[in-house]
């Protein structure tokens, strides 16, 4: 059995519509594409230092 972190995320406002459109054109669930876009930027290797 795989373990799992559940965890929940406030997005600042406007965020979480931009993400929906994204994750509907790629045809992901709006969670997917929180897992996914970070990961995708860390392997291409454009993620951004935290300020």
């Amino acid at each position: 059995m795989d373990e799992t972190t559940r965890i929940t995320l406030r997005p600042p406002g406007g965020l979480d519509e931009r993400q929906a459109g994204r994750a509907g054109s790629a045809r992901r669930s709006p969670g997917s594409e929180t897992v996914h876009r970070p990961e995708a930027e860390r392997a291409a290797g454009t993620g951004r230092e935290p300020r």
